[in-house]
């Protein structure tokens, strides 16, 4: 059948994490014949930019089905000793006050690990074919018709295929040419993130804590730890009283920050943060936004969307790379079931073909993530609390950090079952029209 079909051309805008988890989980998983797939990168060249990233056990997990084993070593990435995902301290005390646990991982290597996005991004870009990755090719516009679909570049040129898949992050250029309503918010946070060599803070920080740690205060946070290949993390998230407007015009995405301001921040916290403050060489600048839940991820027949371009959840959770990757992964077993329906020794792509993939996808995808945006919004939308006294902030505080909602239907979630249960829940559905016809007969 592959030597007689016509290739089957997926254009994906986009060449980060998201982008290139798509293009290996399609050639591996989807079984597509003929599949010439073609990536457009917005950047000059793929440096090993940007802060820390986190992956949860499902994101792990899908990196190890995807065949990136690459990026399952604990050279690429950091795992807590304790085997602890999250430890949660007291901003001014200290005190341990809150922990995850993984509920089932059994594998090590699967528990929640902490890269160097650079470095997660260069284990992935090893699976793709440098000759179809397109370098300084910023989106302007994109169309798509029932035959096709095509990317237009603001350097003049185009690319035209079987398929857009957009990965093109948070602000998509690719969501946007479908969506042109669609309007991102400021969250009020900012965040403040730096990347360094780990040997700065040897032997400076007396009871430096081994594992990830996060210190809560009543409005604002800080994180840090240890990352792949001798790395560190310090992040600084607070609140910024700006507008989305004056943020846009004022703040742009990885800027450079002022490390002084970060110090200045967290004068008052415990004396481990203000010493990683203090020893926190530079830092760069993050505004955090976060938009609506999409009615639908099928933007077209030939056009979906993939990572923060589909789930504008501005970080929560730290759950954007695990959910791209399963993304990917979904997309993938989405294309392999619609096209294993063709009849044997033919290939369609038409279309009823393609959009049938793209809608399996969607119903797998989109409630879940859905989920997590509800929750966003509510943190967003929600009115701060005034206290009468330090006294009654700090226990409310404490009364917060102790009832954090469980996530781990979102750190351990299971793309392959959740595909599984759409494919069950349209095999059930077709089973009672096909009763119900019947008993009209």
């Amino acid at each position: 059948m592959a030597e007689n079909s016509p290739k089957f051309r997926v254009l994906i805008a986009g060449a980060g994490i998201a982008g290139l988890a798509t293009a290996i989980a399609l050639s591996r998983i989807s079984n597509v014949p003929n599949l010439d797939i073609q990536l457009y990168e917005q950047a000059p060249e793929l440096n090993e930019i940007g802060a820390s990233i986190a992956l949860s056990p499902n994101g792990m997990r899908t990196l190890e089905k995807l065949g990136v084993h690459n990026a399952l070593t604990d050279e690429n990435g950091f795992r807590g000793p304790s085997g602890i995902p999250q430890i949660v301290r007291h901003w001014k005390t200290n005190q341990v006050v809150t922990v995850d646990t993984h509920v089932n991982v059994p594998d090590p290597r699967h528990h929640t690990t902490r890269f160097h996005r650079g470095h997660l991004h260069s284990a992935l870009l090893q699976h793709v074919p440098r000759e179809s990755i397109h370098l300084n090719k910023k989106v302007s516009g994109a169309v798509a018709t029932d035959e096709g679909v095509a990317l237009y570049f603001e350097d003049g040129t185009e690319a035209h295929g079987d398929l857009l898949i957009g990965a093109d992050g948070i602000k998509s250029r690719t969501r946007q040419s479908f969506i042109p309503e669609y309007k991102l918010k400021f969250s009020g946070k900012v965040f403040a993130r730096s990347t360094f060599d780990a040997s700065i803070l040897e032997g400076k920080i007396r009871d430096l804590p081994v594992d990830s740690v996060h210190w809560w205060g009543p409005k604002d946070n800080f994180f840090a730890s240890r990352l792949g290949k001798g790395q560190y993390t310090t992040v600084g998230a607070y609140d910024d009283g700006r507008t989305t407007e004056e943020l846009e015009k004022e703040v742009s995405w990885d800027q450079a920050g002022n490390v002084k301001h970060l110090r200045e921040k967290y004068k008052n916290w415990n004396p481990i943060v203000k010493a990683l403050t203090e020893l926190t060489p530079h830092t760069r600048l993050y505004p955090n936004y976060a938009g609506e839940a999409l009615s639908t991820w099928v933007l077209a027949a030939r056009v979906t969307l993939v990572g923060d371009a589909a789930h504008t959840h501005g970080g929560a959770f730290a759950a954007g790379g695990s959910l791209a990757l399963d993304d990917s992964f979904a997309l993938a077993l989405a294309l392999r079931h619609a096209f294993s329906l063709a009849q044997p020794g033919t290939f369609n792509n038409g279309p009823s073909n393609v959009r049938r993939a793209l809608e399996l996808y969607d119903q797998t995808r989109r409630p879940h993530t859905g989920r997590l945006l509800e929750i966003v919004h509510g943190q967003i939308n929600k009115k701060p609390e005034v206290y009468g006294s330090p006294e009654e902030e700090n226990l409310a505080l404490i009364s917060k950090m102790t009832n954090r909602p469980d996530t781990t239907w979102l750190s351990e979630h299971d793309v392959v079952e959740a595909f599984q249960r759409v494919l069950e829940n349209q095999q059930a559905t077709r089973n009672e029209r096909t009763g119900a016809q019947k008993s009209k007969l």
